[in-house]
């Protein structure tokens, strides 16, 4: 098994419990200030990694430019947890997890016009059958 396959799992599984204590603790919460203590939280967790495992010594080599889309990501990140916890918030877990999972399609579809990676008919299958999985569980 290749190891990036066995991280993205572990990583789909660690995505799940985040979901599912997320909604727990979301019961009498409101989500916007649930997303801020959740983003303290995840900023600790990471940083406690990174000086853990890593230390400081790879904070001086970032350049400008992955800095800017370092800080972008970011953003768009935090947009994303924002919205997603309000849906998570207002809907029942499953099909607002699911339809999180439609993100599958918006990388596939930029990771081809922004970063020119190949569209194969394996990745318009997958991304089908995400959508195609979507449509079935939210009608």
């Amino acid at each position: 098994m290749n190891e990036w396959f066995l991280l993205a799992l572990l990583d789909a599984f660690f995505a799940a419990l985040a979901t599912i204590f997320a909604k727990i603790g979301l019961q009498n919460v409101d989500s916007i200030t649930a997303t801020a203590l959740r983003s303290v939280v995840m900023m600790l967790f990471a940083v406690g990694m990174m000086l853990a495992f890593r230390g400081t010594g790879f904070v001086s080599t970032i350049t400008s430019r992955e800095a800017l889309y370092i800080l972008l990501s970011g953003i768009a990140g935090g947009a994303s947890w924002v919205l997603y916890f309000l849906a998570l918030q207002k809907g029942e877990t499953t099909p607002v997890s699911l339809v999180d999972k439609s993100s599958l399609a918006f990388v596939v579809l930029l990771s081809v016009l922004i970063l020119h990676e190949e569209l194969t008919v394996k990745k318009i299958i997958a991304v089908g059958l995400v959508l195609a999985a979507i449509y079935i569980l939210a009608v």
